[in-house]
């Protein structure tokens, strides 16, 4: 993917992934080799063990190959320390998942702004950018409302400005439609389309959908743990 383009922003080489030893191993990852335009939205298909989200996990500084290269903005984070990958996370990288993982008791802007302090963010700045997140999603005139007054599609619209109110340039999203109804599921893409837009950031995302499949710029197809045409 986007051979001779501009320095990726991620790049794989021979990424392998291995759980368990002896016979009880597993490979989940075979031969991943692959690279992510800057600014792209890119979709990752395949049916449940195919390796999707253990990939999503290796991009996002989550888990480690057993073998294989990773490079993330020309650095090779392969052999980093956990408290490395962990700044990494927080500072660059935003994680979204299938379900919301709200806070049932927190209204939509405490959610967003609690995250903000977890990791570490000046108390200062952190409402200006929860405030600021929740209105690139559409959730600022409802930040008030806690997550049994919310849809399922803003929910995850609230969970998605958690994951981008430190400005992220990758955001990891896993079945982030998986929940919601196809509308919904619309409606989440097109946010992740704007984020690319207005603010450069980079979207890898995992889905079973089509129609998601679709909307995407690239889709990268894994099956037994290997990337196929």
């Amino acid at each position: 993917m986007a051979e001779g383009s501009a320095q990726p922003i991620l790049k794989t080489v021979n990424i392998n992934r291995v759980f368990g030893r002896g016979n009880a191993s597993v490979t989940a990852l075979r031969n991943i080799d692959l690279q992510i335009p800057k600014g792209a939205m890119v979709a990752l298909k395949g049916r449940s063990g195919s390796g999707k989200t253990t990939l999503l996990n290796i991009l996002g500084a989550l888990d480690q190959p057993t073998e294989g290269k990773v490079w993330f903005q020309g650095q090779d984070i392969t052999e980093w320390s956990e408290k490395q990958r962990s700044a990494l996370r927080r500072s660059q990288i935003g994680l979204v998942f299938q379900l919301f993982g709200l806070v049932p008791l927190m209204s939509a802007y405490e959610n967003v702004e609690f995250g903000q302090r977890i990791a570490g963010v000046p108390a200062n700045l952190t409402r200006e950018k929860a405030e600021r997140a929740l209105e690139w999603v559409g959730m600022k005139a409802r930040m008030k409302h806690r997550p049994a007054e919310l849809s399922g599609g803003e929910q995850q619209r609230v969970a998605i400005a958690r994951a981008i109110a430190h400005e992220p340039v990758l955001l990891l999203a896993d079945e982030p439609t998986a929940e919601l109804d196809s509308k919904m599921g619309r409606q989440v893409i097109n946010i992740f389309r704007q984020l690319t837009q207005r603010l450069g950031m980079t979207v890898v995302l995992t889905t079973h959908d089509p129609d998601i499949m679709a909307l995407v710029d690239y889709v990268l197809a894994l099956e037994d743990g290997q990337i196929v045409d």
